[in-house]
């Protein structure tokens, strides 16, 4: 079947399926209330949550977009909305998790899917996604840092990685390499696992602003041997062409989350400061339309997540762009509102403004959104062709 004919087939799945509640959603809500939000300041300042993602995972948080969940990225979206307006360095997490599980649902290393996917859906393992410097690189940012060299039952990768989140001594994560060839031959990439056990060097990153619970490190590979049994896509522009538009598009939870949860801090001062506050523009019943508004379009798109189309593509680009920036305002209107009180560092307005900048500037950054859609604006190739 042909990537755009398995696109049709999975879009007309999701349209055809009929709305419903689903208790999942209430258990991740439950969650994140009574675990995650009296954690939160843990969680900003260095405390890795496994033991709330593994709860996250058995209440199904992580399988959503998946095959055996029905490719729901509305309702992935909506629990990583959730999770983040909790602690946005969670919803962090939810995302790294949630797009390694895309990769291994997409590939079509089967023995590898059926060897780890299962585990990794319900967090029984954990790991996260070393895309950041591939993804750049495919829209002419920056070069690929990892190099791969074909050797006897797969390729031998050299390289570092300033950081990837989501991962720790035996965990893992998906990441690319560029393979060395012949001169006179084409280059290719390669994306593959890449377990931490022990082989990989990890690194300790410098201290960041907020969001310490991610476990960022930096990582160094020297001739590691990756097993053909352990490629995910190989070349790898044809699936990055292929998943990129739900990649993105699932961060648009952070953003969403992270907007609603200062629109909460906003009205929670409301009852004492609403005489002064109603100086201020963004207040909540200013942003809170908005947000909706975009909402109801990231669950337009969500209905269709593997179309690879330049509009399509486009539109998802445009709305992730749109939650960044919604965020922003948000996060800085919720400050503003609670004042003094906001200025706290262990309040959540000003935890949210860390969370919000994160959201600005994690792969792909603003300026690498508008990067790419003046790309797709000037360039009428389908989308399978951009990033070359």
């Amino acid at each position: 079947m042909s990537a755009s004919s398995a696109a049709l087939t999975m879009d007309r799945t999701i349209a055809a399926r009929p709305p419903a509640a689903i208790p999942a959603l209430d258990i991740i809500a439950n969650i994140a209330q009574v675990q995650l939000t009296p954690m939160a300041v843990e969680i900003d300042e260095g405390h890795y949550p496994l033991e709330i993602m593994a709860d996250l995972g058995k209440a199904g948080a992580f399988r959503f977009h998946l095959a055996d969940g029905g490719h729901r990225f509305d309702l992935a979206i909506s629990a990583m909305e959730t999770i983040s307006a909790a602690c946005g360095s969670t919803g962090f997490l939810a995302w790294c998790h949630d797009v390694m599980g895309l990769y291994l649902d997409q590939s079509d290393n089967a023995g590898l899917r059926e060897r780890l996917l299962p585990y990794h859906a319900v967090a029984r393992t954990f790991g996260g996604t070393a895309l950041s410097n591939p993804m750049k690189s495919f829209a002419g940012i920056e070069p690929v840092l990892l190099k791969a060299r074909p050797v006897a039952g797969g390729y031998s990768v050299t390289g570092s990685l300033p950081w990837v989140s989501h991962i720790a001594p035996g965990q893992y994560c998906a990441a690319i390499a560029q393979i060395e060839v012949e001169a006179g031959c084409e280059s290719h990439e390669v994306m593959f696992l890449l377990p931490f056990d022990g082989r990989a060097r990890l690194r300790t990153c410098p201290k960041f602003s907020g969001m310490e619970g991610t476990s960022t490190w930096g990582i160094t590979l020297e001739d590691f041997f990756v097993p053909v049994a352990d490629i995910i896509a190989d070349p790898v522009k044809p699936f990055i062409a292929r998943i990129r538009a739900s990649f993105i598009l699932l961060q648009t939870g952070m953003a969403l989350g992270v907007a609603r949860g200062a629109i909460a801090d906003i009205r929670a001062v409301h009852g004492h400061l609403a005489h002064v506050n109603q100086y201020l523009s963004d207040g909540a019943d200013e942003l809170e339309p908005e947000l909706d508004a975009l909402r109801a379009r990231i669950m337009a798109l969500a209905a269709t997540p593997f179309d690879t189309s330049r509009d399509y593509l486009l539109n998802v680009l445009d709305a992730r762009a749109e939650g960044a920036e919604l965020c922003l305002r948000a996060a800085q209107s919720a400050l503003l509102h609670q004042g003094a009180s906001g200025y706290l560092m262990t309040s959540a307005p000003q935890r949210r403004i860390r969370e919000s900048h994160f959201v600005a500037i994690v792969t792909p950054a603003i300026k690498h959104l508008r990067r790419l859609m003046a790309q797709l604006e000037q360039d009428p190739s389908p989308a399978q062709e951009q990033g070359r």
